[in-house]
């Protein structure tokens, strides 16, 4: 009896088991199954290309995780440009375009407001070719100065611009490429008041790239660096002005020594008593002994 009962209870929780796996599979076949169609790019695009009807296909997309910004129609895409890379089989998004009227080319990538500079660089100047599309980068210009402090004809090197966007390097824009590339000329996003501090800055001395952190909006609003502050020593990492004051002298008191007290002189050595001499006289069977 007990055994029938068990077997009993054993088939119903097989049942059970059976029809919450059918339910399941039911619910997931009809999520995958509610779909929608979405443009995505059938080949790698770079940015700043305008889109055709070659570059673009429709295909099915779970409802449930359709992107925002995505489209149905393809053909409403055509002609506009895009801002950012797009690899094969991605989304089309509002976000990764131009906007509609925008040309094909490096300008349409430009932030409204802004302006594309080019500079000369060599492999030094241009951080070994990492400075690559995407990436930011600090310009710093060396030149001389003439002032009361530094002296006529100091040298000095400073950063003039912080966090600047790499737009392209040479010919190139894609940002997809993360092999350093050694190019002559890097050109930059820059605002039109950075512009025009660039292009003197350009003009009075020899510029530098300086690769920083993506990640990194700190600007450090340094006051250059001269030779003085070279030869001053390291400074520490922590100072706000590590690189441009010099390291602090340090001055210590002199206090003077009190004169030392004079010598207590020793006292004389007590004089050693005279030495006595002993003998012992024996008189018959009597014994003496005699100092002298």
């Amino acid at each position: 009896m007990r055994n029938t009962r068990a077997i009993v209870v054993l088939i119903l929780a097989l049942l059970a088991g059976l029809a919450a796996v059918v339910m399941a599979a039911r619910w997931m076949n009809q999520r995958t199954t509610d779909t929608e169609r979405l443009v995505v790019a059938s080949r790698d695009v770079n940015l700043g290309t305008p889109l055709d009807a070659t570059m673009l296909t429709t295909i099915a997309w779970p409802s449930a995780v359709l992107p925002e910004g995505g489209t149905r129609d393809a053909k409403a895409l055509e002609g506009r440009v895009l801002k950012s890379g797009l690899g094969r089989g991605e989304p089309v998004l509002e976000s990764k375009l131009a906007p509609v009227g925008a040309k094909g080319g490096l300008s349409a990538v430009i932030a409204e407001g802004k302006r594309a500079i080019t500079v000369r660089v060599n492999e030094v100047m241009g951080v070994a070719g990492f400075a690559l599309p995407g990436s930011f980068v600090d310009v710093m210009v060396h030149t001389t100065v003439d002032d009361a402090k530094r002296g006529q004809g100091a040298a000095i090197s400073r950063i003039v611009l912080e966090r600047i966007l790499v737009l392209a390097i040479a010919q190139e824009a894609s940002r997809d490429d993360t092999k350093p590339k050694v190019v002559n000329a890097v050109t930059l996003e820059v605002t039109p008041t950075q512009a025009e501090l660039l292009d003197v800055a350009r003009s009075v001395g020899s510029l530098s790239l300086v690769l920083r952190n993506q990640l990194d909006r700190n600007l450090s609003g340094t006051a250059g660096s001269g030779k003085d502050e070279l030869l001053a020593g390291p400074q520490p990492a922590s100072s706000p002005l590590a690189a441009s004051a010099p390291a602090p002298v340090k001055r210590v008191a002199v206090v003077p020594r009190k004169p030392a007290a004079p010598p207590v002189a020793a006292a004389p050595p007590p004089e050693p008593k005279p030495e006595t001499v002993k003998i012992e006289v024996i008189r018959g069977v009597s014994r003496s002994t005699v100092e002298m």
